[in-house]
This record gives C-alpha cells, sequence and structure tokens, in this order.
C-alpha cells in the first residue's frame, strides 16, 4: 500500500502533528508499505530524515486585507494543486493531519482523484472550530472515509458542534518504547548525570505559548519550595513566551530552581520524564496530551489542570494523574506538594493500561485497519 501523509509540520517540527505523522510512517515502512509525506519546511533547524519520500510545499505570505487574503488563498490553493497532485495520484490511501490550507486542499484534490482519506484530528482543530461559507475544513471533514480523533473528549466536542457522522473512531497517541521506567539504580545514576542530586524534580514538556500554562507553575514554585526546598523544576520546550518566562523566574528569584531547557530531543525527555519524581501540566486547552501519556510510561505520575485531555487522562489513570483548577495557583502548588509527600511511582495498572493501549503496536494496528477498510471500501464501490 502507497500511503501519503499530508501535514502542516515534520520533524525537527515538536507539534504532535509533526511527530504522529512520522511514528506513523515509520511503523508503514516497517510493515513494508510505502510512504510518501508532503508538508511545509521545518519552522527552523534542518529537515530530519523520514521514513518516505518529502514533499516541502513553502508557506505563503498571509496578506492584512481580508480581499487580498481570499485572493491569495486561491492562487496558493492552486499552487498546492498543481505542485502535489503527481504525489497524490500514486497514493492509494491520503492521511491527513489537522488542518490548514495544505491539508485541506489536498483533501479537496483526493477526493476529486477518487483516493480514500483518513483525517486525524488533534485539538485546535475542533476546539476553534467555526462553520463558514465557505469552508473547506468542513468539506474535508464530510468527506472523509475516515475520522480519527486524538481523545474521546475531542470527539463529543465535534458532536456539539453539529458534526456527527459516521465513521469515526478515537485513537490515542502513542508512547514509544524510549518512554518507559527505569530501574531504580539507572535511573539514579541519570538524576546524578543531569545534576539533580536528592532533591525533588517536576518536569514539564511544552511549548512555551500562553495555552502551556507554563506561567502558573513558575509562579507556584515558591509555594513548593518552602515544603521542598530541594526542588528543581525543568521546563523543556521552545517558543514566543521563552523571554517573557525567564523574566519570571528571574523576578521570583528562582534561576537556580528552574531551568528553562529549549527544546530537546525525544531521548533526552524521555530522561528526563524517567528520572522526574513528578511531571506537571497546567495548559489551558489539551485534546489528549501526549506529553503526559509519555510522563506515565516512564512511571511518573502527573498533576494536571483539568482541561479536557487531563479530565479524560484522570478518567483513564485514575489518581496517577492528579487535577487540579486551571489557573489556580495555590491549588497547583498544594496539589504538587502533596503528591511529592507520597513519592510513589505510577500503579502497575497504569503501565498496563500504557501496554494495552497507548503503544505503537496498538496505535499502528488501528490505523492500518482504518486503511484496509477504507482502501477495501473504496474498490467494492468501484466494483
Amino acid at each position: 500500500m502507497n500511503i501519503c501523509h499530508v501535514t502542516p509540520h515534520l520533524p525537527p517540527d515538536q507539534a504532535a502533528n509533526a511527530l504522529f505523522p512520522f511514528h506513523l510512517g515509520d511503523w508503514a515502512t516497517s510493515n513494508g508499505h510505502d510512504v510518501a509525506f508532503i508538508a511545509h519546511p521545518p519552522l527552523s533547524g534542518e529537515a530530519t530524515a523520514l521514513p518516505g519520500s518529502v514533499q516541502h510545499i513553502d508557506r505563503r505570505a498571509t496578506p492584512t486585507n481580508p480581499l487580498l487574503r481570499r485572493v491569495s488563498s486561491l492562487g496558493y490553493a492552486l499552487r498546492i494543486t498543481g505542485s502535489t497532485l503527481t504525489t497524490l495520484k500514486r497514493a492509494d490511501v491520503v492521511h491527513l493531519h489537522s488542518n490548514g490550507l495544505l491539508v485541506e486542499t489536498c483533501a479537496n484534490l483526493a477526493h476529486q482523484l477518487g483516493i480514500p482519506t483518513v483525517v486525524t484530528l488533534y485539538g485546535t482543530d475542533i476546539w476553534h472550530y467555526q462553520a463558514r461559507f465557505i469552508d473547506p475544513f468542513t468539506r474535508m471533514y464530510k468527506k472523509a472515509n475516515h475520522l480519527a480523533f486524538y481523545s474521546r473528549g475531542l470527539l463529543e466536542c465535534a458532536e456539539q458542534y453539529g458534526l456527527a457522522r459516521p465513521g469515526v473512531s478515537v485513537v490515542y497517541p502513542p508512547a514509544t518504547k524510549m518512554f518507559s521506567p527505569l530501574q531504580s539504580d539507572e535511573r539514579e545514576a541519570q538524576r546524578k548525570k543531569l545534576g539533580f542530586g536528592n532533591g525533588k524534580v517536576l518536569v514539564n514538556v511544552k511549548r512555551l505559548h500562553p495555552l502551556a500554562g507554563q506561567r502558573f507553575l513558575i509562579d507556584a514554585m515558591p509555594e513548593v519550595l518552602r515544603s521542598y526546598p530541594d526542588t528543581k523544576l525543568v521546563i523543556c520546550g521552545s517558543g514566543p513566551l521563552h523571554d517573557e518566562l525567564q523574566n519570571r523566574i528571574n523576578e521570583r528569584g528562582l534561576s537556580e530552581q528552574v531551568t528553562l531547557s529549549g527544546r530537546i530531543d525525544n531521548r533526552s525527555i524521555a530522561t528526563y520524564c524517567a528520572c522526574a519524581d513528578l511531571f506537571v501540566l497546567p495548559s489551558l486547552l489539551e485534546a489528549c496530551p501526549t506529553v503526559a501519556v509519555e510522563a506515565l510510561a516512564c512511571g511518573t505520575p502527573v498533576v494536571s489542570s483539568d482541561n479536557p485531555g487531563g479530565v479524560e487522562l484522570n478518567a483513564l489513570f485514575g489518581d496517577d494523574v492528579r487535577l487540579v483548577p486551571r489557573e489556580r495557583v495555590p491549588d497547583l502548588a498544594q496539589a504538587i506538594i502533596d503528591r511529592l509527600q507520597r513519592a510513589a511511582r505510577v500503579t502497575s495498572d497504569t503501565l498496563d493500561l500504557i501496554e494495552k493501549s497507548f503503544r505503537p503496536t496498538s496505535v499502528w494496528k488501528q490505523y492500518s485497519s482504518i486503511y484496509e477498510t477504507i482502501t477495501n471500501k473504496t474498490d467494492s464501490n468501484d466494483s
């Protein structure tokens, strides 16, 4: 089978709709399929080697004038069509990730060519949905042969917006095997190597963006330090709020306790997660936070705000995902302190559920089944 992934991002970009298409392509080639990618160039850094051919479509400059923006969109869509036609024609199935003019234009072209499509929906594509008179996203959504949602809550949100339809499923994001618990001696050795010593370690992994809520975590640290003075907080990620957050850290006298590590590779993130005493996710909005799933897979409990994804993980993993109200610094600080007092790793039930539903083998099996189903349906309709 020839599978073409169309996505706004690919590695080294760290977005979920960059990493997940990469993983799917890797698993597909490992199972004997051919893979191609259509995506924008990376926002920064050198393009990562991919398990298949890749066609980069340059981003457009978006005019501020609404009329010029519409004309620009039309011209850009025509350019995408001309550039991607040959690649799409070779596909047996087109896997579309999230939204945006690149994805939606390729969806329309695939539909015209009679190629079956599956759309993975990650969060903002649904959270911020608004029906418009000319709406390529809604057309893509309704014409897709199958929709895969990152969480049950995201599916329910779509249904509340009047987007209920058949041919949908919930497929949770995967935690690869590099996100696994360390033996106690290895964990202690890694903690010493990272300079953590014997103090408590908190980790957050998220782009430095207002919706990620790291400012609330920084503000909670003075109270945490009153109970656990040797606590270290590592925030992994890059983004537009770097300077603002660093100033916040400095103003509160936390430069020795809080580190903005910048963007680091997944293997290093896995080490941080496995070494941490607690993973903290104060995000304002999440569908299903892959980073929290990865922390749980490393054996590390999670404190999350009561965003939709956090609520869903709490329903799945119970006390290993402690919920606090969004934007409530005192509650966040107290939840961190309470969980640190327990000094416990996640339960065996949590690790069992990770192995059953959140590992690559399970996720690939679900998508492989979707690919086979929609291509067989298309073949039946053609005959």
